[in-house]
């Protein structure tokens, strides 16, 4: 036996409450899980897919829906639909203590996947298995942003763990191809750029192979592009130098 249930009443289950304190008053949206931070991040373009309703509301669980006036008082229009996007752009995810201690975990243990994919220890070339890198993050106390990126975070730790072990971002390999009127110029400014030039060939242009910081590529990159004019190329051998093997510590 199905139970009838009234059209126009809001079913909100699985249900993810984004809030917004506004001209004194408090608006809040009801939207899928998972999905507020696809909007945020451009993954997900279609509002429809993270709006359970485009329904404005004072309070999601009690099904209480603002007033015309007071929305129009705090946003300057009573276009819903508008209202919805602003407070999904500016407001704050309401998330349960176990949800947030989850989605923490969660990204703790992607800023260390990014670091141990990225690093070596400098020594032996090697790379570092994540669970190490967790362990080291813990032994300094990192704690995670929830409103930054795992990318941004990843760096920073790399930063902070330099203090503590020796870590560093895995050289990348390249081939420059430099025309021979402007090597020798080019090469001097190139030099405080490369880490380790591991073979030099001087024919009819210089060649040559060397392993640079991934930070310094693009500067690389732009310097023989502007010197020579689009004559002097740029290619990745490898993006991480590093020896077969995990690192122990």
């Amino acid at each position: 036996m199905s139970i009838f249930t009234p059209t126009n009443q809001i079913r909100l289950t699985n249900v993810a409450v984004v809030r917004m304190k506004k001209g004194g008053k408090r608006f809040e949206i009801a939207c899928y899980k998972n999905k507020v931070m696809s909007w945020r991040s451009g993954a997900e373009k279609d509002l429809d897919e993270v709006l359970q309703t485009h329904s404005v509301f004072v309070n999601v669980s009690k099904g209480q829906v603002a007033k015309k006036d007071d929305l129009t008082k705090a946003f300057g229009t009573d276009d819903l639909t508008e209202i919805c996007k602003q407070i999904l752009a500016k407001g704050e995810l309401q998330v349960s203590d176990k949800e947030r201690q989850s989605q923490l975990e969660t990204m703790f243990r992607d800023i260390a996947t990014i670091v141990a994919e990225k690093c070596v220890n400098p020594d032996t070339k090697r790379p570092y298995t994540v669970s190490l890198i967790e362990r080291a993050m813990k032994d300094i106390h990192y704690s995670v942003k929830p409103n930054k990126s795992t990318k941004q975070q990843a760096l920073e730790v790399i930063r902070q763990l330099k203090e503590t072990m020796e870590i560093q971002r895995a050289h990348m390999r390249l081939r420059l191809v430099l025309p021979a009127k402007e090597a020798k110029r080019l090469k001097e400014k190139l030099k405080p750029l490369l880490q380790v030039v591991e073979s030099e060939d001087f024919d009819e242009e210089l060649e040559m192979v060397c392993l640079v910081d991934p930070g310094c590529f693009r500067e690389i990159d732009e310097l023989i592009r502007c010197e020579t004019k689009g004559r002097g190329s740029l290619e990745v051998l490898s993006l991480k130098d590093v020896e077969e093997g995990d690192e122990k510590l």
